[in-house]
């Protein structure tokens, strides 16, 4: 990758794209920094479960994993408190609805102009989602007595600023995609989760020293997270491929077809959206318990976010088995075999060994299901192994996520970097 962006770095058009992309990621980390007038900065610690009078019900809320994926705007009270996610759930709800709305998916079909009308929609499912969230945070932050002075002024300036940051960044995230290199949303997220990395390492090396953690155990831990890197830089590549064979036909005094092919699924094909459906779940007693302050200690709340928070067996085996769930609901969303087979046959093609229509269906159904099985459970494992490692705190689980973010929106950056730049060598040559 190192290779590549100094070759983008040579291209004059490159080296505008990839100046543009650092003065916007620039621009997310100035507004990281600014805070929102009127709130307490240490009771959003407390709340998050990192400060003094920490509770477990903060670590395994969202606001942790909030704090995490903006790169510590949360903790800071910054107007990029909620950063990119309201735009990242309503990308999803519109993605899944449509698929099970026949009006959505006629769009979705027409081309540019249908996909700029479903993006228009997005835009403003994401300020709604904005606003509901940042009503949530704001009635958190007043029961945790994080807002100097509650009342409608309060709930308007805060409500309104973490929404207006949300969709700062949405415009952002937009602009990058547009006129820089890569994803914009993916870039900010990208951008959030790096800028928590030094932090994290220099706690590590703290707690070496201070013989917390022994240097065996360090080297341990420094390996192991080299091995999972690895694994998912793997993984992440991972492809079955079903060869597809066209017919040759013969149209007017032309030839057509004959061509081999092959239908690419991907190992982890759903990425990180199962982590993100289960983590959201797993999280919610322990926020709604935070917004509305039904944690006491020694209570029947208090226990029963205990029986299910981070430190618990029980956490962790339902968190592995709710990843799985979602990992084959949302393929099952998004990938019709029936509608494949049917494109495939419209288009005289066929599977080597395997009869057109309902045979080719089942096929393709048979073997996404094993395929799903094994991103499944790559992806589960990947979540939950941080979790049975140290099996204290929800940010550490939240690391295989913020791993598979890491690798996959890195080697989508480096592709679409190769590809620009092969693109234009192919110009240079034709010229």
């Amino acid at each position: 990758m190192i290779k590549t962006l100094i070759n983008a770095w040579k291209v004059p058009d490159l080296r505008k794209k990839l100046l543009f992309t650092g003065l916007m990621l620039a621009v997310f980390q100035l507004g990281c920094a600014i805070s929102v007038p009127g709130i307490s900065s240490d009771a959003i610690a407390q709340l998050m479960g990192i400060g003094a009078g920490a509770t477990e019900a903060g670590q395994a809320s969202i606001f942790n994993f909030l704090n995490i994926i903006g790169g510590g705007a949360l903790e800071n009270a910054s107007i990029f408190a909620m950063s990119i996610t309201p735009y990242v759930t309503a990308s999803i709800i519109i993605q899944l609805l449509t698929v099970a709305i026949p009006a959505l998916e006629r769009l979705a079909k027409e081309g540019q102009e249908g996909r700029k009308i479903i993006e228009k929609w997005t835009r403003y499912s994401t300020v709604i989602l904005a606003f509901i969230q940042a009503s949530g945070i704001y009635i958190g932050l007043v029961n945790s007595a994080a807002v100097d002075d509650p009342g409608f002024m309060s709930f308007a300036t805060i409500v309104i600023s973490l929404t207006a940051g949300t969709a700062l960044l949405m415009w952002i995230g937009e602009q990058i995609s547009d006129k820089g290199v890569g994803n914009g949303i993916s870039l900010i997220i990208f951008a959030g989760i790096v800028t928590r990395v030094p932090s994290m390492i220099q706690q590590f090396i703290i707690a070496i020293q201070s013989g917390t953690v022994s240097w065996l155990v360090g080297i341990i831990v420094v390996v192991a997270v080299l091995a999972v890197f690895a694994l998912v830089v793997l993984m992440n590549d991972a492809e079955r491929r079903i060869p597809v064979q066209y017919a040759k036909r013969v149209v007017g005094r032309k030839m057509y077809g004959g061509q081999s092919t092959h239908i690419p699924f991907k190992v982890a094909m759903a990425g990180v959206i199962p982590i993100i459906f289960a983590s959201s779940l797993m999280a919610f007693p322990s926020t709604i318990a935070q917004l509305f302050g039904g944690a006491q200690e020694g209570g029947w709340v208090a226990k029963f976010l205990q029986f299910i928070g981070p430190t618990s067996w029980f956490y962790a085996v339902l968190y592995f088995v709710l990843i799985i769930f979602f990992t084959f609901f949302y393929t099952a969303m998004m990938y019709n075999p029936i509608e494949m087979s049917n494109n495939i046959k419209a288009n005289g093609g066929f599977i080597p060994g395997i009869r057109p229509g309902r045979p080719t269906s089942e096929y393709i159904s048979r073997v996404m299901n094993r395929v799903t099985v094994m991103g499944s459970i790559f992806i589960a494992f990947i979540a939950v192994l941080p979790l049975i490692a140290s099996g204290s705190n929800v940010s550490v689980g939240f690391s295989g996520t913020s791993l598979l973010i890491l690798v996959g929106v890195a080697l989508e950056t480096n592709r679409q970097m190769e590809s620009q730049l092969m693109m234009r060598h192919y110009k240079g040559f034709l010229e």
